[in-house]
Formats: structure tokens, C-alpha cells, sequence
């Protein structure tokens, strides 16, 4: 199965109080944060829901 790879790349300063919990409940805490999760439709919809905050490659 494939798996993502998500980095957060802005802060989440000042933007809305969903988008902060949708980054932190993807795991990432600060910029410069990578995660690698699974390719599922869950995770893909919080994906993107911070699409602007956030970079996503996929990864074998």
C-alpha cells in the first residue's frame, strides 16, 4: 500500500482552531516535521483540509 509523506512547512499561527487540531492530530508539531502515514481516504481528507500549510509526497 502506498504511504504519504507530510511536512509541515508554515506555521499554525493565526489560522483557524480546526486547522491547528488537523495538524497536530496528523502528528506534527513544529515546521520542519515530517510524518509518513498511510494512504487512506482519512488521512487524505485532512491532507487536504491544510493543503497550505503542509507538503505530501508519496512514498513506496
Amino acid at each position: 500500500m502506498a504511504r504519504l509523506k507530510v511536512t509541515q512547512v508554515r506555521s499554525t499561527v493565526g489560522t483557524k482552531h480546526m486547522h491547528r487540531e488537523t495538524v497536530r492530530s496528523l502528528g506534527l508539531k513544529r515546521i520542519g516535521d515530517t510524518v509518513v502515514k498511510e494512504d487512506r481516504p482519512e488521512f487524505r481528507g485532512m491532507v487536504r483540509t491544510v493543503a497550505h500549510l503542509v507538503t505530501v509526497e508519496e512514498v513506496e
